[in-house]
């Protein structure tokens, strides 16, 4: 029989979600989802199934290569999920880049001045 592992622990163990509580909740407002369906946190994956998990702007895939309950560290998490996500979903956080404009640590609110040319910017795009 294959190994199955509830989807909310799953997502805690491979680091998707820094805590069990915030995976639980991301399954029960419709931000994830096992091949195209969507899933609450009792919903159970095994090995080859895809995940998908809204993170705006991007949505994320994952796919489970081994479904584990224990949390493990950063550099063997490899070993239990496959990031599948296609490039154009990647795309995506590197034109938000591109739309935002920085400030400097520090440098604390905008000035009136600074604002309006801030205003007009985003205008222009």
């Amino acid at each position: 029989m294959a190994k199955t592992v509830r989807i909310d622990k799953y997502l805690w163990a491979v680091r998707v979600y820094k805590t069990r509580t915030l995976a639980t909740e991301a399954c029960r407002k419709g931000k994830v989802s096992v091949d195209d369906m969507p899933a609450k946190p009792s919903r159970t994956v095994s090995s080859g199934d895809v995940i998908h998990v809204k993170k705006m702007p991007l949505v994320y895939s994952y796919q489970v290569v081994d479904p584990i309950e224990k949390r493990v560290g950063a550099k063997i998490v490899e070993q239990y999920v496959k990031n599948v996500t296609p490039p154009e979903e990647l795309q995506k956080l590197e034109m938000q880049d591109d739309f935002f404009t920085r400030r400097d640590r520090g440098a604390g609110r905008p000035t009136k001045k600074e604002r309006r040319l801030l205003d007009d910017i985003r205008d222009d795009t």
